[in-house]
């Protein structure tokens, strides 16, 4: 199993209370580091994905639950309409995040803010995040790193004018948290709200095929992950 070199301070840490613990106490209290040892080696685990080999495939950029999927207008950086895909990551997903198409990093802005719960929409604005601008073929597309309640750190390994591929590792979200996905109206989105998503290997749209579908209008109704239209 590989792991996210991220994790390594934590299970130095972790290790380092093993030992300190058992030479204390040495008793039955010693399982309680050593199984937040086995945690951390389990939050940080980073396994090989089977990436589509598809050049239309739109993939997801992180494991959890669908929980938004809207039409809205991005103010920041794209300054444009563009369709919103938003994933949480519980602390029992794979943390580590990945490009979901091919593209070169334009830029990549880390913003401060507050930590609400990572599912509600108001986190996506106003959480504390880091934000990926990629050109592709579909244009620029935006991927924003949103920490939670929970998770208080995003790490974004890449640099502006870093070529990525569909599925290559670009950073990581310690503990629960979200990430948003903010792709052009004439892409195709398969995906739906509620669906499990693995980053780099499930296929959540598709570019190319035909942009004429659903995804371009306008007003489509779109919902969120109580069922309200939004």
């Amino acid at each position: 199993m590989r792991f996210a070199p991220e994790g390594i301070p934590f299970f130095i840490a972790a290790s380092a209370l093993i030992i300190a613990v058992f030479m204390f106490t040495k008793n039955w209290i010693t399982i309680i580091p050593i199984s937040l040892l086995f945690f951390m080696f389990f939050f940080f685990r980073d396994p090989e994905r089977v990436i589509p080999d598809q050049s239309d495939a739109i993939i997801s950029p992180a494991d959890g639950k669908v929980i938004l999927i809207k039409n809205t207008f991005e103010k920041d950086f794209l300054k444009k309409d563009v369709q919103k895909f938003s994933i949480f990551m519980s602390p029992l997903n794979v943390h580590v995040n990945r490009a979901p198409f091919d593209g070169t990093v334009v830029s990549v802005k880390y913003t401060k803010g507050s930590f609400h719960k990572a599912y509600l929409d108001e986190a996506s604005g106003n959480n504390e995040n880091i934000a990926m601008v990629m050109s592709t073929d579909m244009g620029d597309i935006l991927v924003r790193q949103v920490a939670g309640s929970v998770a208080r750190r995003a790490v974004c390994r890449v640099k502006p004018g870093d070529a990525l591929k569909k599925g290559q590792r670009f950073g990581i979200i310690k503990f629960s948290s979200r990430v948003d996905l903010y792709l052009p109206l004439g892409a195709q989105i398969t995906a739906k709200v509620g669906d499990k998503v693995l980053a780099g290997e499930t296929v959540i749209g598709r570019w190319g095929t035909d942009q004429s579908i659903a995804g371009t209008m306008q007003g489509r109704i779109t919902t969120g992950l109580d069922g309200r239209e939004l």
